[in-house]
């Protein structure tokens, strides 16, 4: 019998971002809009990446609205 166990995972990282109006509605914090970026993992090694913006919370990191 064959068992086959692959490791994947997903990694979002904020590349930079700037005040926006508005508030966070789960927390009432910050609003911002960031450039962010996921990187799709197979194995340790990134074999997908994907740039796209969204407006997040400042405080609890929550993504409110994303534009792909």
């Amino acid at each position: 019998m064959v068992c086959f166990c692959f490791l994947v995972d997903q990694r979002r990282q904020v590349r930079r971002w700037k005040p926006a109006a508005g508030l966070c509605s789960r927390c009432g914090g910050g609003a911002c809009i960031a450039d962010m970026k996921t990187a799709t993992r197979f194995c340790h090694v990134p074999v997908y990446w994907k740039s796209w913006k969204a407006i997040m919370c400042t405080f609890c990191g929550a993504i409110l609205k994303s534009y792909h």
